[in-house]
């Protein structure tokens, strides 16, 4: 077993180089220290795990607990810890975490998610006839690829969207780093006043949403959820629900347009959707930063010790570019057919909306295509404002025209 390295004294997180590829150093990492000690912009330090298999390995084992609550949890926001005194249940273990997914699980299968594509549908379509009657070049960031999930998330939890502007706007303070923790405790408390207010009015004129739903069946004194953890799960659900999503529309926009073989393939045999799709959530793995952990107990990886107490970050976009599991990795192949990225994470904790971002993907790319087939980005694609200072890559802004 090796001892524990010396924190590496490259910036961590590191920008991309390219926005479709993730940091030349995963690549150097992964081939040459694939357990690496480095330090947080905390001061505290963590390792970085970048091989595929030991990516599944963290994600899955109890041994590394998402507990954020425990000391030493590794965080890159400045305010994070402020959170993790009272974590929503992505950042608790079993038995708690499943506790509380069980209460939403129903809402997120594949069932009950092919219900609302009619719905899904006829807001793409609203959203694409209003984008269509404005001159271009127009920000489909603004005018398309945020409306889309804000609305639907908004809709299955019962949050009015004429307040998305506000949650929007504290939802992009709270996840991006280059916030001082005064300003995240601020946006985090008035999301926190926002929602508390949602769930009293739920609590007086429930509604056929998932809020009411839990407000009526599980909310304390009759049901078994505090008020705390119910209002910190809404607020889980409504951020994780509009900002992901948006961030893969505008980016897998940009690029299918950048990859035309690729896109003519899709537009010719549209079977290739689906696969279309899982590439994409593969080859940008936007959420590379958000699956921390701590080590429960001693142990060791790969043959490196890691001490009970260490952080530890599973860099899901390394994992989704290991040549040992995807071939040519950097290639964008619409054929590739291969299911098995970590894009939604792995394990207990992966991503519980995925069925729903699946299926508001196709709508999007399917339609979006078909009714602007000479649709192009209307600046060069690396003077696009890209979101390098978040927990989530994305676009800030993306004009386009046709």
């Amino acid at each position: 077993m090796s001892q524990t390295t010396t924190p590496d004294s490259w910036s961590f997180p590191a920008q991309r180089q390219c926005p479709f590829a993730p940091p030349p150093r995963y690549d150097t990492l992964r081939a040459e220290e694939p357990v690496s000690k480095v330090r947080l912009p905390t001061g505290a330090t963590a390792w970085l795990v970048t091989r595929y298999d030991d990516v599944r390995t963290v994600l899955s084992s109890p041994v590394f607990s998402a507990d954020g609550t425990r000391p030493g949890f590794p965080t890159l926001l400045p305010g994070q810890a402020q959170i993790l005194r009272r974590p929503p249940f992505i950042r608790m273990d079993p038995p708690q975490h499943t506790f509380y997914r069980r209460m939403l699980i129903q809402e997120f299968t594949l069932k009950r998610i092919r219900t609302m594509r009619p719905g899904i549908q006829a807001t793409v379509d609203r959203l694409l006839d209003d984008l269509l009657a404005q001159t271009p070049p127009v920000d489909l960031v603004e005018a398309f690829a945020l409306p889309v999930p804000s609305l639907v998330i908004c809709h299955l939890l019962g949050v009015p969207y004429d307040d998305h502007a506000f949650f929007q706007s504290r939802s992009k303070v709270a996840v991006s780093r280059a916030t001082t923790a005064e300003q995240f405790a601020t946006a985090l408390g008035e999301l926190r006043a926002y929602m508390d207010g949602l769930i009293t009015r739920k609590q007086r004129e429930p509604g056929d949403d998932l809020l009411s739903k839990l407000v009526t069946e599980h909310l304390e004194p009759a049901g078994e959820l505090c008020r705390e953890d119910l209002l910190m799960m809404c607020l889980m659900l409504l951020n994780a629900g509009h900002e992901t999503t948006a961030n893969m529309i505008s980016l897998g926009v940009v690029a299918l347009l950048e990859h035309p073989d690729q896109l003519a393939a899709l537009r010719s045999d549209p079977e290739l959707l689906p696969d279309t799709i899982e590439e994409l959530l593969r080859y940008l793995s936007i959420a590379d930063l958000v699956t921390a952990r701590i080590a429960a107990e001693d142990t060791e990886l790969r043959g490196t010790a890691i001490r009970a107490g260490e952080g530890v970050i599973a860099l899901l976009a390394a994992a989704n570019w290991d040549p040992g599991v995807f071939p040519e990795p950097g290639r964008l192949d619409v054929h590739r057919g291969d299911r098995h990225h970590v894009g939604f994470g792995y394990g207990v904790h992966q991503c519980l909306g995925q069925n729903l971002a699946r299926l508001e993907l196709e709508i999007v790319f399917s339609t979006l295509f078909a009714r602007i087939p000479t649709l192009r980005v209307a600046v060069p694609v690396d003077e696009l404002p890209y979101k390098d200072e978040g927990l989530l890559f994305g676009l800030h802004e993306l004009p386009v025209t046709w």
